[in-house]
Protein backbone atom coordinates (compact mmCIF):
# COMPACT_ATOMS: atom_id res chain seq x y z
CA UNK A 1 0.00 0.00 0.00
CA UNK A 2 2.56 2.57 0.66
CA UNK A 3 0.66 5.19 1.92
CA UNK A 4 2.44 8.62 1.09
CA UNK A 5 3.12 10.61 4.46
CA UNK A 6 0.18 13.11 4.46
CA UNK A 7 0.35 15.11 8.42
CA UNK A 8 -3.92 15.62 7.19
CA UNK A 9 -4.00 12.08 7.36
CA UNK A 10 -4.11 8.86 9.56
CA UNK A 11 -3.20 5.60 9.12
CA UNK A 12 -6.09 3.17 10.11
CA UNK A 13 -5.79 1.77 13.10
CA UNK A 14 -6.53 -2.34 14.07
CA UNK A 15 -6.34 -4.34 16.91
CA UNK A 16 -2.28 -5.84 16.97
CA UNK A 17 -4.19 -9.13 16.64
CA UNK A 18 -1.76 -12.06 15.35
CA UNK A 19 -4.54 -14.15 14.57
CA UNK A 20 -6.38 -11.44 12.35
CA UNK A 21 -3.47 -9.82 10.79
CA UNK A 22 -2.32 -13.51 10.16
CA UNK A 23 -5.13 -13.49 7.61
CA UNK A 24 -4.65 -9.80 6.25
CA UNK A 25 -1.09 -11.17 5.32
CA UNK A 26 -2.33 -13.85 3.43
CA UNK A 27 -4.60 -12.09 1.08
CA UNK A 28 -2.11 -9.93 0.43
CA UNK A 29 -0.18 -13.07 -0.64
CA UNK A 30 -2.73 -13.38 -3.82
CA UNK A 31 -0.51 -12.94 -7.08
CA UNK A 32 2.55 -12.74 -5.19
CA UNK A 33 5.57 -15.19 -5.12
CA UNK A 34 6.00 -13.31 -1.38
CA UNK A 35 5.32 -10.69 0.75
CA UNK A 36 7.36 -8.52 3.26
CA UNK A 37 5.56 -7.23 5.55
CA UNK A 38 7.91 -4.46 7.79
CA UNK A 39 6.30 -4.07 11.47
CA UNK A 40 7.66 -0.32 12.98
CA UNK A 41 7.68 1.05 16.51
CA UNK A 42 9.83 3.00 19.21
CA UNK A 43 11.95 1.39 21.06
CA UNK A 44 9.93 -1.01 23.88
CA UNK A 45 7.25 -1.18 22.18
CA UNK A 46 7.29 -4.69 21.89
CA UNK A 47 7.71 -5.05 17.90
CA UNK A 48 9.75 -8.27 18.24
CA UNK A 49 7.83 -10.16 20.70
CA UNK A 50 4.73 -8.96 17.73
CA UNK A 51 6.83 -9.88 15.23
CA UNK A 52 6.96 -13.54 16.57
CA UNK A 53 3.22 -14.17 17.80
CA UNK A 54 2.71 -12.90 13.72
CA UNK A 55 5.01 -15.54 12.41
CA UNK A 56 3.85 -17.63 13.79
CA UNK A 57 -0.20 -16.74 13.35
CA UNK A 58 1.17 -16.80 9.66
CA UNK A 59 2.80 -20.59 10.10
CA UNK A 60 5.89 -22.16 8.19
CA UNK A 61 5.94 -20.41 5.07
CA UNK A 62 6.91 -17.58 7.37
CA UNK A 63 10.11 -15.91 8.13
CA UNK A 64 11.26 -13.05 10.81
CA UNK A 65 14.08 -10.65 9.44
CA UNK A 66 15.08 -7.77 12.22
CA UNK A 67 16.56 -4.46 11.22
CA UNK A 68 18.65 -4.86 14.17
CA UNK A 69 21.28 -7.74 12.83
CA UNK A 70 22.47 -4.61 10.72
CA UNK A 71 23.75 -2.77 14.02
CA UNK A 72 27.01 -1.72 13.38
CA UNK A 73 29.59 -3.23 15.84
CA UNK A 74 31.08 -2.24 19.16
CA UNK A 75 35.04 -2.33 17.59
CA UNK A 76 33.08 0.12 14.59
CA UNK A 77 31.16 2.83 16.85
CA UNK A 78 34.02 3.24 19.19
CA UNK A 79 36.10 3.79 16.03
CA UNK A 80 33.71 6.14 14.85
CA UNK A 81 32.84 7.77 18.01
CA UNK A 82 29.14 6.89 17.99
CA UNK A 83 29.00 4.95 21.27
CA UNK A 84 27.31 7.25 23.34
CA UNK A 85 24.04 7.51 20.41
CA UNK A 86 24.00 3.39 19.71
CA UNK A 87 21.10 2.48 18.66
CA UNK A 88 20.53 6.09 16.78
CA UNK A 89 19.60 5.97 12.37
CA UNK A 90 23.43 6.50 11.88
CA UNK A 91 24.44 3.17 14.01
CA UNK A 92 22.97 1.00 11.47
CA UNK A 93 24.28 -0.09 8.31
CA UNK A 94 21.14 0.92 6.67
CA UNK A 95 22.54 0.50 2.99
CA UNK A 96 23.12 -2.97 3.77
CA UNK A 97 19.93 -3.65 5.08
CA UNK A 98 18.06 -2.17 2.14
CA UNK A 99 20.43 -4.44 -0.19
CA UNK A 100 19.06 -7.35 1.96
CA UNK A 101 15.23 -6.22 1.49
CA UNK A 102 16.30 -6.22 -2.35
CA UNK A 103 17.24 -9.58 -2.39
CA UNK A 104 14.28 -10.82 0.14
CA UNK A 105 11.71 -8.74 -2.96
CA UNK A 106 12.73 -10.90 -5.40
CA UNK A 107 13.74 -14.89 -4.55
CA UNK A 108 15.32 -16.88 -7.31
CA UNK A 109 14.89 -20.55 -6.80
CA UNK A 110 17.48 -22.59 -5.36
CA UNK A 111 18.73 -19.80 -3.57
CA UNK A 112 18.73 -19.02 0.01
CA UNK A 113 19.31 -15.58 1.79
CA UNK A 114 21.21 -15.16 5.09
CA UNK A 115 20.48 -12.76 7.11
CA UNK A 116 22.31 -11.61 10.28
CA UNK A 117 21.14 -11.61 13.71
CA UNK A 118 21.38 -9.26 16.97
CA UNK A 119 22.15 -10.97 19.86
CA UNK A 120 21.25 -9.02 22.91
CA UNK A 121 22.83 -10.96 25.59
CA UNK A 122 26.07 -9.97 23.95
CA UNK A 123 25.39 -6.49 22.11
CA UNK A 124 26.31 -7.42 18.91
CA UNK A 125 25.16 -8.35 15.52
CA UNK A 126 25.95 -11.82 14.32
CA UNK A 127 26.39 -12.83 10.32
CA UNK A 128 24.28 -15.13 8.76
CA UNK A 129 22.55 -16.19 11.45
CA UNK A 130 18.85 -16.60 9.81
CA UNK A 131 18.40 -18.40 6.82
CA UNK A 132 15.47 -17.44 4.25
CA UNK A 133 14.74 -20.22 2.00
CA UNK A 134 13.40 -19.56 -1.46
CA UNK A 135 10.39 -21.34 -0.74
CA UNK A 136 9.55 -18.86 2.33
CA UNK A 137 6.52 -16.65 0.87
CA UNK A 138 6.54 -14.43 3.77
CA UNK A 139 9.09 -12.61 5.39
CA UNK A 140 8.55 -10.31 8.21
CA UNK A 141 11.18 -7.68 9.05
CA UNK A 142 10.70 -5.25 12.73
CA UNK A 143 12.67 -1.90 13.91
CA UNK A 144 12.52 1.24 14.40
CA UNK A 145 13.59 3.19 11.64
CA UNK A 146 11.19 1.33 8.94
CA UNK A 147 9.42 4.65 8.55
CA UNK A 148 12.04 7.17 7.95
CA UNK A 149 11.84 10.02 5.71
CA UNK A 150 15.82 10.46 5.10
CA UNK A 151 17.90 8.86 2.65
CA UNK A 152 18.79 5.74 2.90
CA UNK A 153 16.23 5.06 5.15
CA UNK A 154 13.75 6.43 2.63
CA UNK A 155 13.93 3.95 0.38
CA UNK A 156 12.81 1.07 2.96
CA UNK A 157 9.18 1.28 3.03
CA UNK A 158 9.51 0.88 -1.14
CA UNK A 159 10.31 -2.81 -0.72
CA UNK A 160 7.79 -3.53 1.64
CA UNK A 161 4.55 -4.55 0.73
CA UNK A 162 3.08 -3.32 3.88
CA UNK A 163 4.29 -1.31 7.02
CA UNK A 164 2.82 -1.17 10.39
CA UNK A 165 3.57 0.75 13.30
CA UNK A 166 3.19 -0.72 16.67
CA UNK A 167 1.59 2.34 19.11
CA UNK A 168 2.10 0.92 22.43
CA UNK A 169 1.11 3.89 24.87
CA UNK A 170 4.22 5.80 26.36
CA UNK A 171 3.69 4.50 30.24
CA UNK A 172 3.87 0.66 28.83
CA UNK A 173 6.45 1.62 25.88
CA UNK A 174 8.81 2.75 28.77
CA UNK A 175 8.34 0.14 31.39
CA UNK A 176 9.18 -2.14 28.96
CA UNK A 177 12.15 -0.66 27.86
CA UNK A 178 13.39 -0.37 31.52
CA UNK A 179 12.77 -3.64 32.10
CA UNK A 180 14.83 -4.72 29.04
CA UNK A 181 17.50 -2.92 30.18
CA UNK A 182 17.45 -3.95 34.06
CA UNK A 183 17.39 -7.55 32.55
CA UNK A 184 20.46 -7.04 30.92
CA UNK A 185 22.45 -5.93 34.21
CA UNK A 186 21.55 -1.55 34.39
CA UNK A 187 20.59 -0.33 37.54
CA UNK A 188 16.83 0.45 38.34
CA UNK A 189 18.28 4.35 38.15
CA UNK A 190 20.04 3.93 35.02
CA UNK A 191 17.69 1.67 32.74
CA UNK A 192 15.12 4.37 33.24
CA UNK A 193 17.70 7.28 32.74
CA UNK A 194 18.49 5.37 29.32
CA UNK A 195 14.63 5.10 28.46
CA UNK A 196 13.51 8.05 28.93
CA UNK A 197 16.74 10.71 28.89
CA UNK A 198 19.14 8.85 26.92
CA UNK A 199 19.64 7.90 23.61
CA UNK A 200 16.36 5.09 24.02
CA UNK A 201 14.53 8.87 24.65
CA UNK A 202 15.88 10.66 21.33
CA UNK A 203 15.57 8.09 19.14
CA UNK A 204 11.83 7.18 20.10
CA UNK A 205 11.07 11.15 19.34
CA UNK A 206 12.24 10.33 15.72
CA UNK A 207 9.94 7.41 15.24
CA UNK A 208 7.35 8.55 17.06
CA UNK A 209 7.52 11.36 14.32
CA UNK A 210 7.88 8.94 11.48
CA UNK A 211 4.15 7.06 12.10
CA UNK A 212 2.21 8.61 9.89
CA UNK A 213 3.66 6.87 7.38
CA UNK A 214 2.45 3.53 8.01
CA UNK A 215 -0.28 1.62 6.61
CA UNK A 216 -1.85 0.67 9.56
CA UNK A 217 -1.42 1.79 13.43
CA UNK A 218 -1.72 -1.48 15.80
CA UNK A 219 -3.09 -0.91 18.69
CA UNK A 220 -3.15 -3.31 21.99
CA UNK A 221 -5.93 -3.66 23.27
CA UNK A 222 -7.95 -1.45 20.74
CA UNK A 223 -11.58 -2.68 20.55
CA UNK A 224 -12.65 -0.77 17.16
Amino acid sequence: MNRSADPASTPPSVAADPAGLATRVHRLLTGRARVLIGIAGAPGAGKSTFAQQLGLACGPDAVLVGMDGFHLAQVVLDGLGLTAIKGAPETFDAEGYLALLERLARPVAGSPVYAPEFRRAIEEPIAGAITVPPTARIVITEGNYLLLDDPPWDRVRTLLTETWFLNTGESLRIDQLVRRHMEFGRSPDAARQRAVQGSDGSNADVVLASRLRADLLLEPGWSG
